[in-house]
């Protein structure tokens, strides 16, 4: 630990610290994310001076249990807040245990660590509250050379943004043109004390490795590393904006009703843009991106394969499927478990990424409920579209509707039970009785289904 004297009044506090944290986006709830070190300490100490009389600063922070000195650091976290007035919420987390050798080129502790981190702090916030990280020019630097290195896009080498949402509410990062250095000399001068982590000494881990032995070098040779790497991402943050309107632009060319992507205005695209343009559409769907180190080989297995054919490229979480000339993203989850369930009046049912709700339609309905169940297809159900109309397969039907294979198992069926025998009600999203649906449905019942992402 470097040990502190006195902190300092408020007008002698440095003004570009205080300069970047006076205006700060519209908040509500104000938080800190304190580690206990050099940088978050200052960034701590940079607002309080500015927030005493506001009551809503909150300091979060969030022991990984990793560190033999993690409850020193947790204690001296306690400390430092007390002293400052400052309310603190220290959240404990569990870290897979991954060794440093096995870590070591992967991130897979860091990674892991930080994605503990982040779960943290989501659970912490609320609509419109804010929360302050202290990442500085130098961290930028750091992350811009780790992703080159990497091999990464535009979007990569953008470097960690100074703002975006986390969970209901949003980061910002106060100090990211302000070198490690400058915040070093303030500290010692105002005689902050802080912590230091000890595994930022391992080497073995890629980002320490380039912290210590590679970005030192760099500087050496080119003092204004940070503000050169800065142009960079700054210059890569606008580049990605661009590609990801142009983006949007053939998007809206391509989609389809159901949002997935017409292969036939596709092929008027150049292969950049069509790269481009999935790229953009997998992420918006909340997945990453294919990482293929030949997108031409994906281009011509979706487009150019016969009609009889089924490509399909599994992405993480995702697989992406040719049907019916389009493009298509089909969440990989596993098939629905056969439990059926009974689905009677009131809260509902979750079924398989489902939402089903019985409502009463009359007040003469509501002491008479039906005998519903829900599961998943069997095999050998018939299905009943109008009430004095034929029963036919329901497999034929779905032919007939043209929904795709991987989607006909996955849907929920609802099935009236009478005497041992069943007759379906309705098919997912698809269709429902006429019994169950509309404004006065004749059984006095309304059917509710609804997807998870609805």
């Amino acid at each position: 630990m470097t040990r502190a004297g006195n902190t300092g009044s408020h007008s002698a506090w440095p003004e570009a610290l205080l300069a970047s944290v006076n205006n700060l986006p519209p908040h509500s709830g104000l938080y800190v994310a304190l580690s206990g070190g050099l940088d978050s300490v200052l960034l701590l100490h940079s607002v309080a001076r500015l927030a005493r009389t506001s009551g809503k600063l909150t300091a979060i922070h969030v022991n990984h249990q990793l560190q033999p000195n993690s409850a020193d650091t947790e204690k001296f976290c306690r400390d430092l807040c007390q002293s400052l007035g400052v309310p603190c919420r220290i959240i404990q987390v569990n870290v897979p245990t991954i060794s440093p050798q096995n870590a070591a080129g992967t991130g897979g502790l860091e990674e892991a660590a930080r994605a503990a981190r982040y779960q943290a702090f989501e659970s912490c916030l609320e609509k419109h509250d804010l929360l302050l990280m202290a990442h500085h020019a130098d961290d930028q630097s750091e992350t811009v050379l780790f992703r080159l290195l990497r091999g990464t896009g535009v979007a990569g080498l953008a470097g960690v943004p100074s703002s975006r949402e986390v969970g209901k509410g949003a980061l910002y990062r106060p100090f990211l043109n302000l070198d490690r250095q400058e915040l070093e000399h303030w500290a010692n001068v105002h005689g902050v004390d802080w912590i230091e982590d000890p595994s930022n000494r391992d080497q073995r881990f890629d980002r320490n490795f380039l912290r210590q032995s590679i970005i030192p070098a760099l500087k050496e040779r080119w003092p204004s590393l940070n503000r050169r790497l800065a142009a960079t991402s700054r210059a890569c943050a606008e580049s990605h904006e661009l590609a990801s309107s142009l983006a949007s632009i053939h998007f809206a060319r391509c989609r389809t009703q159901n949002e997935d992507l017409d292969l036939a205005v596709m092929a008027g695209l150049t292969e950049v843009e069509r790269k481009n343009l999935i790229r953009w559409w997998v992420i918006q769907r909340g997945y990453e991106p294919p990482a293929l180190a030949d997108w031409s080989d994906l281009f011509a297995q979706f487009m150019n394969s016969g009609s009889d054919r089924q490509p399909e490229y599994a992405g993480v979480g995702y697989v992406l499927r040719r049907h019916q000339n389009a493009l298509v993203l089909v969440n990989d989850q596993p098939l629905p478990a056969d439990n059926p369930m009974l689905l009677g009046p009131g809260q509902g049912v979750s079924w398989n990424g489902w939402r089903l709700k019985l409502q009463a339609a009359s007040a003469d309905a509501a002491s008479c409920p039906p005998g519903l169940m829900v599961h998943a297809r069997k095999g050998g159900e018939r299905i009943r579209v109008r009430p004095n109309g034929p029963s036919r397969p329901l497999k034929k039907w779905f032919q007939d509707q043209a929904i795709p294979t991987w989607e006909r198992d996955r849907l929920p069926l609802v099935a009236a039970v009478a005497g041992g025998d069943e007759a379906l009600v309705a098919v997912g999203h698809l269709w429902v009785s006429e019994h169950y649906c509309g404004e006065a449905p004749s059984s006095g019942w309304r059917l509710i289904l609804e997807r998870d992402s609805d």
